[in-house]
């Protein structure tokens, strides 16, 4: 018995196969002849920046002045310098009184009503260091500016920290109101108490305080006055100058 013939393909189905393979042969001849004349073409040079000149310090040689911080300038925010340096600085004819430049963490928790618990507190909140500058003006005000820095590597502490003191300070054991902005800043406020602490035997001081952070540091002013009330615009304007220099 003869086997079937298979039936012959429609002429159009073997004319777009023609056609088809004549497109992709197409196709890669007009791929090979682009690539091959790019190849023989010059680079095009890139368009210029739109800063032409960026601002950068210019590489000099090492010498004996030469620093790690020097060899990487450009990577050194202005907290990881000399803490000191970032203080405001005391007002002139004032007197510089005792533990100004840098202050250990139990001097500065001494500072507190509970300095056990403000020990534990910065201990767990990875303190790093703290600065502070002291001055007095005759004999009658005294202020204490004090710059505290964490590590702030796994969590927001200077944040936490300068929050939890502004926290209570409108308390009627404290500042009794609520304090006011320092201008130009969301993040820090100024008190200035509502009554004079009063003492048996004593003058009564008249008090304010500011407390702000900016970055890993925390700004925390006092300012005590023993002949009368606080300047609240001169207490401003120290704490925002302050608070400029961060």
């Amino acid at each position: 018995m003869e086997s079937p013939e298979r039936p012959r393909p429609p002429r159009w189905r073997r004319t777009l196969a023609l056609i088809a393979g004549a497109a992709v042969l197409g196709v890669l001849a007009g791929a090979v002849t682009g690539y091959a004349v790019q190849y023989q073409r010059e680079p095009t040079p890139l368009p210029p920046l739109a800063q032409a000149e960026l601002r950068a310090p210019k590489p000099v040689p090492a010498d004996g002045k030469t620093t790690a911080r020097s060899l990487s300038a450009n990577r050194w925010d202005t907290s990881d310098g000399d803490l000191r340096d970032l203080l405001v600085k005391k007002p002139a004819g004032a007197r510089t009184e005792k533990k100004t430049g840098w202050l250990d963490l139990p001097d500065y928790a001494a500072e507190f009503e509970r300095p056990d618990d403000i020990f534990e507190d910065l201990t767990e909140s990875q303190f790093r260091r703290a600065a502070s500058v002291r001055w007095s003006e005759g004999g009658a005000i005294y202020v204490t500016v004090t710059l505290v820095q964490f590590r702030d590597e796994e969590s927001l502490d200077a944040f936490a920290f300068a929050g939890n003191q502004q926290r209570y300070m409108g308390d009627d054991d404290w500042a009794g109101n609520k304090g006011s902005a320092i201008p130009g800043s969301k993040r820090g406020r100024t008190w200035v108490f509502d009554e004079p602490d009063r003492e048996p035997g004593y003058e009564p001081y008249y008090q304010a305080r500011a407390v702000a952070y900016h970055g890993d540091i925390v700004m925390d002013i006092r300012y005590d006055n023993n002949r009368g009330p606080v300047p609240e615009k001169a207490f401003e304007a120290l704490a925002k100058r302050q608070l400029e220099l961060l």
